[in-house]
């Protein structure tokens, strides 16, 4: 397996993390957010998020999988649920990559039905061209062709996460 054409540099993802965070603070300037990094990828972009995000943040973490390999199975799998109660909170969730969109989807209705008092979703990176719902990003970091990437909280079977810039498999 080789992976090393890179396709977004570390600067680049830098840029894009004060870009997004920038958008977060201006829509909830004065208001407290339940941040929500889905497991395990987007763990390394959430940790450079919140940092730079200017009002009070209160984290807690899920961890669902439709994903085996290369390939979305269409089924959610929670393994880790949220412990805080969301009801009459702003809620960001934060997934490293929005590919076909049927994990968020699934994951946005489960946790709408938890009553908060708004739901977003924010992304690293969005695959727009492998989309099969209508689902749309919030906040959207950088939108990449349809190729298999790592690095950056992106695996593949739970390898290359580490890398510090988002890479092609071939």
């Amino acid at each position: 397996m080789d992976t090393s054409e890179i396709l977004i540099s570390r600067e680049e993802i830098d840029e894009m993390v004060k870009r997004v965070a920038s958008e977060i603070n201006r829509d909830y300037a004065g208001e407290e957010l339940v941040v929500i990094p889905i497991l395990t990828g987007a763990f390394i972009f959430a940790s450079d998020l919140i940092r730079e995000l200017k009002m009070p943040v209160n984290i807690d973490f899920m961890q669902v999988s439709s994903y085996v390999g290369e390939n979305s199975t269409g089924v959610l799998k929670i393994k880790k649920d949220i412990t805080v109660d969301i009801k009459g909170q702003h809620v960001l969730i934060v997934e490293d990559i929005v590919d076909t969109g049927r994990t968020l989807k699934l994951l946005k209705e489960l946790l709408g039905k938890k009553e908060p008092k708004s739901l977003k979703i924010c992304t690293a990176f969005d695959k727009p061209d492998r989309r099969l719902t209508d689902l749309v990003p919030d906040y959207n970091g950088i939108v990449v062709p349809d190729k298999f990437i790592v690095g950056y909280g992106l695996d593949y079977n739970g390898h290359f996460r580490n890398y510090k810039d988002i890479r092609i498999v071939r």
